[in-house]
This record gives structure tokens, sequence and C-alpha cells, in this order.
């Protein structure tokens, strides 16, 4: 059975990403190292994980993580990744300004929605059919979703640093509950596979 997932890497004190996330700096504040040197350094040691992060039928994600550019005044921007991404599925970017779909090599189309996650949701689940949908990012997208219960596992690759401040998770998300499925560790990152549990 198709369902939803989440994959993130986090601080152990629950951030994504930092403050004044920028063309230069697509993490902010912080060195994108510093909560991603697993897939990058551990490549083989965490080769499950990296995989399974773009694994899914079809990709929800937020205008942000897309990039910072506007679209409206810079057409050719076609997101942070080159003209192959790894997605290599339909990627609906939730954003507040309509755009054509930018189709790349590999698979991947990203679509413009702009009617709210719900919307997102329903589509994303049409083009992955029996796949899973993923929520790929960034912290205010995933907030959402978790808040509205439409995620069923989080996968957190928690780093082992803290941040202090920047793009939290679980913020305005009170009350959820997490059935660990799996745990498992590296010198890098501490894997966390949790079941969502919905009333």
């Amino acid at each position: 059975m198709s369902k939803v997932t989440c994959g993130v890497s986090v601080s152990l004190d629950g951030f994504i990403a930092g403050h004044n996330m920028t063309l230069e700096n697509p993490f902010g504040t912080i060195s994108p190292m510093l909560l991603n040197s697993w897939q990058f350094n551990e490549p083989e040691k965490n080769k499950a994980e990296r995989e399974a992060l773009v694994s899914a039928g079809a990709f929800i994600m937020g205008r942000n993580m897309f990039g910072p550019k506007d679209l409206q005044s810079d057409p050719s921007w076609i997101g942070w990744w080159d003209d192959n991404p790894p997605y290599h599925a339909p990627v609906f970017v939730l954003s507040h300004t309509e755009h054509e779909p930018i189709v790349l090599k590999g698979g991947t189309t990203f679509y413009f929605v702009t009617d709210g996650i719900e919307s997102a949701m329903k589509q994303a689940k049409e083009a992955a059919g029996t796949k899973d949908v993923a929520i790929a990012g960034g912290a205010n997208v995933i907030n959402q979703y978790l808040a509205a219960g439409l995620i069923d596992e989080l996968w957190l690759h928690i780093g082992p640093v803290t941040v202090g401040s920047g793009q939290r998770l679980f913020k305005d998300t009170p009350g959820i509950k997490l059935k660990p499925l799996e745990v498992r560790t590296t010198d890098l990152v501490t894997h966390i596979k949790y079941a969502i549990q919905h009333d």
C-alpha cells in the first residue's frame, strides 16, 4: 500500500536549515555539510537511506526549496539542480504564483500548485499511482503536512550537532505521536524511521 513519507536531515535541536537562505547559501546561515555530510562522506554506509530519499513516485516541496529566484523575472531558473534533478518523477511545488510546468531530464517535471497543500497532495497521489508520495521540504511545508495529519512515515536523519536557530522542524505541530520503526547509526548520523500514529 502506498504511503506519504518525509525524509529530512535535522540537527539534534530540531533544525533543518538556517536563517536567510539565498541563492549563494541555500541552507542559510549554516553549512549544508553540517547536516548532510552523511550523504557525501559516508555514501556507501548510507546507501539505502540516500536512495530512499528519491524513491517516491511523486514529490511535494515548497517554493523556497525549489529556489529563491522570482520565476517571473528570471524564467530561465530551473531550480537548485542542473537539468537532470535527482527526483526523476513529478514534483509539485507549492507556490503563490502560477507558472507553466518545467520539464527536465530523467523524468522530472516541476508543477506549480497555487491552491494549497491538499490540492498538491491530491495531484501527487494521482501522479504517483501505486508508489509513495514524498514531502521533500522545506521546514514550513513539512510542518504544514504534519499539522494536517497527512504524513504516514517520518524518516529523520539526525546529525550529531546543534544549530541553535533557523528553520525548525515540528514548529506549531503539537500532539504528534510517533512509533519508531527502524533505528540505525553511523559515525555521522542516526537514522530513525517513525510511523505517525493518526487518531
